[in-house]
Order: structure tokens, then C-alpha cells, then sequence
């Protein structure tokens, strides 16, 4: 299996919980090794871990200051302010809510010029950040390799699928509350996903018109529907 990520591009890696997506973007971003193979990549390397590390002193300001000294590149306030921060930069890193710490983690990823990888980069953000984001991300500029369970649209985006590929439908949902359980339990779900207040459901072809049927009689709102 190989996979190349030319500049400009974007690439989504799709795959099952357990599919390898993670280990596949720590190894482009260079945090592992390979078993096997070769892996090249640029320079400038940005990257997004899935879940940003706890416990960090520096300062908003002064940890986007210090990654971008680490690449020789200038601090880019700027992209902060486009994904709408809100809060004090002085404040300590550890100190700000999950969305914030998104949005200053995007940013120092975002300086990078030869390769951008960001896993699950939608996590925690508004929905106006998100827009911004998804701009961001098929703007043209350096390559960019992208998990996003969330399914957002990305005009010209490629998808990289990890594992067997399984025919099915997507249902996103909103409003779920405390059906969640009861969705999750339908024939035909494969696999069910909270995402703040919604889920992402999984269904095997053949069950989504009783699974929509059933999730809008629990009072759920349908999001999108995809195959």
C-alpha cells in the first residue's frame, strides 16, 4: 500500500475505529517509525494530535511564538483570530477550553509549509470555526493529510480508505439526547458514534430507511444522509 500527498492536496484517511488512521499520520508527521517501507516527507512538517496533551504552562501567545521559532517561520496570531478565539492569550494553555486549545493547536500546525497533518481537526471547534477551517484546508499551499469522522464537506478532497471497504450509509444525526442507546441497538447499525449532542451512524446497506424512520420517531433530526 502506498499513498502519496502532493502540494496543494488534501487527503482524507477513512477507516473503522482500530483501522490504523492515527499510527498513519503519526508516521507521516514522523512521531513513529514504520515497520516497513519508506516514508519521505518535507521539512516543514505541522501536526494536530487528536487529543492535544494536557498540562500545558506556556501561554497561548507564547506557544504559538515557540513552535514557530522551532520552524523559523513567523507567529500567525492571525489564523487564531480567523478561527475566532475567545479568551485571554496570556492565559495559560492548560487553562483554556477545549475549543480554544483547538483553535491555537490548529495554528501552530497551520505555519507549517511543505506538509500538514491534522487528525480530527474539527474536534471541539464551533461551527464558524469550522467553516473557517475547512477553507483553510482546501486553500491550496502545502500538502495536507486529514482524518475527519465528521464527513465535512472538502471540494477536491481525495479519500484514503484504510481496511475493508464496506458498502453502507452514513446517517448524521442531531438532537439525539438520550436515544443514543436505542439507535445503536437497531438492525443494520454497524457501527454508532456520539459527536456532542448528535451521533454518526454507520448502517448497513438495505437499513437506513427504518433507521432514519426510527431516529426521527425518537425525535432525532436528520443532519445528512451519504453512501
Amino acid at each position: 500500500m502506498a499513498l502519496a500527498v502532493e502540494p496543494g492536496e488534501t487527503v482524507v484517511v477513512t477507516g473503522g475505529n482500530g483501522s490504523g488512521k492515527s499510527t498513519l499520520l503519526r508516521i507521516a508527521a514522523g512521531l513513529s517509525r514504520p515497520t516497513s517501507g519508506r516514508v519521505r516527507r518535507p521539512a516543514s512538517v505541522g501536526y494536530l494530535p487528536e487529543r492535544f496533551p494536557p498540562g500545558v504552562a506556556l501561554s497561548a501567545r507564547d506557544y504559538l511564538r515557540h513552535l514557530a521559532a522551532v520552524r523559523g517561520v513567523p507567529a500567525r496570531w492571525d489564523l487564531v483570530d480567523a478561527l475566532g478565539f475567545v479568551g485571554d492569550p496570556d492565559a495559560p494553555m492548560a487553562t483554556l477550553s477545549k475549543g480554544n486549545t483547538q483553535k491555537v493547536a490548529l495554528a501552530q500546525a497551520l505555519t507549517a509549509t511543505g506538509l500538514l497533518v491534522l487528525d480530527e481537526p474539527w474536534s471541539g471547534l464551533d461551527a464558524a470555526a469550522g467553516a473557517v477551517l475547512a477553507g483553510l484546508v482546501t486553500g491550496g499551499g502545502p500538502a495536507r493529510l486529514v482524518t475527519d469522522h465528521h464527513g465535512h464537506d472538502l471540494p477536491g478532497a481525495r479519500e484514503f480508505a484504510l481496511g475493508a471497504r464496506r458498502t453502507g450509509v452514513v446517517i448524521e444525526l442531531d438532537r439525539v439526547g438520550g436515544s443514543f442507546e436505542l439507535i445503536s441497538a437497531l438492525e443494520g447499525v454497524r457501527e454508532a458514534r456520539a459527536v456532542g449532542g448528535g451521533a454518526r451512524v454507520e448502517v448497513a446497506t438495505g437499513h437506513s430507511d427504518r433507521v432514519l424512520a426510527e431516529a426521527l420517531r425518537l425525535g432525532c433530526s436528520v443532519r445528512s444522509v451519504r453512501s
